[in-house]
């Protein structure tokens, strides 16, 4: 068993900090020891002011209320989170409740860094979050996180060109399926005059392929009995980036120059009038809200469907306890408190995200066609675990296989015979050596 550096520091000065607490005992003790008090650390990845603000509110709201166990907020960052949490791991000084999201947690589970919550979280908590979005954070059986926010990918459209089109417009109901979808990208722009029907941001084109692919039945990613995972690539795998590689190199009628960008890059181009829609994750509706220029109509419309229907795949964001804090049950309480539904509420709100709990889904201000919260919240019920969750080697593959090959594909410079062979042949190479 991992025994952590700072445990072993620690049994080495316990003596001389026993000391040097008898030495103080008598001159200024401090509040929080001689109180008893507990002080833990939560470590929120918030960022948008509105998010933040709701986190902090949230923290003052317990410590005003529990005077015997006191939280201090800590700032982290999305883009550091990783490397932070793993050195801090290490180095015997991880925060006791960490903020961060169900594909990063994989290996900090399995490297034994966080604690297992199956029997730290009430019932009610445990009921109100659905059986789908626990799977997100169950490793080997056990549980490594709570699952509270998340965000489906969703069609930002601009509404007048769509309505001067004549083009069918899709509900959750009555959503398009991905021919469809291509027709109509066709028919909204072919890039004469620079104008496109759609524009694809796939910077990072991995999520994007394997979390839309589920609407067409694919996968990609299989575990057999053995629990051993191998990578196949069929005719539903084909369906989303087919799409995409058809609507750039054949009908013209998404943008190459934006396969390369991130999804804030295209937002300028969509305000100017250059792109009909953009697939974005359904948080951007607040820059969008933001930025957009005075009197630029936009509506959320729902992905494209197929035989798996609505669904798509998603990593939540999620809370997690760390196994080296000698407080577990009150972390486990805090978050509980943390995620009671009015409070899910307004922090989905303020990352204009959706909660995962069935009854904060139920709020009214979650079902408001303003900012196309109703759109996104009839999608909650397809959201699935992400192919790829608790894949061991998903992120060499992603980032030496896979990133490169659909880079290439979607540009048009491998056609999809070659694109398969890399992520499979190449691909279960990479699996291989994390499954022996």
């Amino acid at each position: 068993m991992r025994t952590p550096r700072f445990r072993l520091r620690r049994g080495r000065l316990l003596g001389a900090a026993t000391a040097l607490t008898l030495l103080l005992a008598g001159c200024s003790g401090d509040p929080g020891e001689d109180d008893g008090r507990i002080t833990l650390q939560f470590q929120s990845l918030a960022w948008q002011k509105e998010s933040v603000d709701a986190n902090k509110a949230l923290v003052d709201e317990w410590n005003a209320t529990h005077p015997d166990v006191r939280v201090e907020y800590v700032q982290g960052s999305w883009d550091s989170v990783h490397d932070q949490l793993l050195t801090s791991f290490e180095g015997g000084e991880a925060p006791d409740i960490i903020h961060d999201a169900s594909d990063d947690l994989a290996d900090f589970a399995y490297g034994g860094y966080l604690a297992d919550l199956g029997d730290l979280l009430p019932e009610r908590l445990k009921s109100d979050i659905p059986e789908r979005s626990w799977e997100t954070t169950t490793f080997g059986g056990k549980v490594y996180g709570v699952p509270f926010l998340q965000e489906p990918r969703v069609l930002i459209a601009d509404a007048k060109w769509l309505k001067r089109s004549g083009v069918r417009i899709p509900t959750p109901e009555k959503p398009w399926s991905w021919e469809e979808f291509r027709r109509v990208t066709a028919r909204l722009g072919d890039g004469d005059d620079g104008k496109y029907g759609v524009a694809w941001p796939l910077k990072e084109p991995v999520s994007a392929t394997l979390n839309l692919s589920l609407s067409a039945g694919g996968r990609m990613f299989h575990r057999g009995e053995d629990g051993k995972v191998d990578i196949r690539f069929g005719k539903a795998d084909a369906v989303m980036p087919r799409t995409v590689h058809d609507q750039v190199n054949t009908d013209k009628s998404a943008s190459g120059a934006t396969l390369g960008m991130g999804g804030s890059d295209t937002l300028p181009g969509f305000f100017g009038g250059k792109y009909a829609m953009v697939p974005l994750g359904f948080s951007y509706r607040q820059q969008i809200a933001q930025q957009a220029p005075e009197g630029f109509d936009w509506q959320v419309l729902p992905a494209p469907a197929g035989p798996g229907g609505l669904a798509q795949g998603v990593s939540p964001q999620t809370l997690s306890v760390a196994e080296d804090s000698p407080h577990k049950k009150e972390a486990a309480a805090f978050i509980d408190f943390f995620l009671q539904p009015p409070n899910m509420v307004k922090l989905a709100r303020g990352d204009w995200m959706l909660p995962t709990g069935e009854e904060a889904l139920k709020d009214p201000a979650l079902h408001t066609e303003k900012d196309g919260w109703a759109t996104g919240t009839a999608l909650a019920g397809h959201l699935r675990p992400a192919p790829a969750q608790a894949v061991r080697g998903y992120p060499e593959w992603k980032d030496k296989v896979a990133t490169p090959a659909l880079q290439e594909y979607y540009s048009g410079a491998i056609d999809l015979a070659e694109l398969r062979d890399r992520l499979v042949e190449d691909g279960n190479r990479v699996l291989a050596r994390y499954q022996r």
